[in-house]
């Protein structure tokens, strides 16, 4: 009897750090899945957020714009927000510049295809468009 205890309760504690090392895990990955989710982006676009890491209020667009502020799609925020951070999720398989000047003037930085993060700069975006590569 003494045995059969011992191996129940061998097989209970292996059981039990088996179940903590799960719920470690999942712990572990459900901070990875909130960030994940910040950067919503509709498939083929890129997107522009207020915010680091995809947070914050987003504008986007599925091809080229040469004045976020007047164009065919205009971005709200765009006169008065700076663009924290940029999620290129284009099928293209195109980068994107981007400018802080209307019409492709001054070039801030290029995005590949997959590609998101935060922007090392502090400025306004006004124009973006789709090329080759960065």
């Amino acid at each position: 009897m003494k045995r059969a205890r011992a191996l129940r309760s061998k097989a209970g504690l292996v059981a039990g750090v088996t179940l903590l090392a799960g719920v470690g895990l999942g712990a572990a990955t459900a901070p990875a899945q909130a960030k994940a989710l910040a950067y919503s982006c509709p498939e083929g676009d890129i997107c522009f957020y207020t915010g680091d890491n995809g947070t914050g209020d987003r504008c986007n667009w599925s091809g080229f714009d040469d004045d976020w502020r007047n164009g065919a799609i205009q971005c709200s925020w765009a006169a008065d927000k700076n663009v924290r951070s940029v999620y290129n999720n284009g099928t293209s398989g195109k980068a994107v510049v981007y400018y802080s000047g209307a019409n492709y003037e001054t070039r801030k930085g290029c995005t590949t295809k997959g590609k998101k993060g935060n922007l090392a700069g502090t400025y306004k975006l006004r124009s973006h468009k789709w090329v080759n590569k960065c």
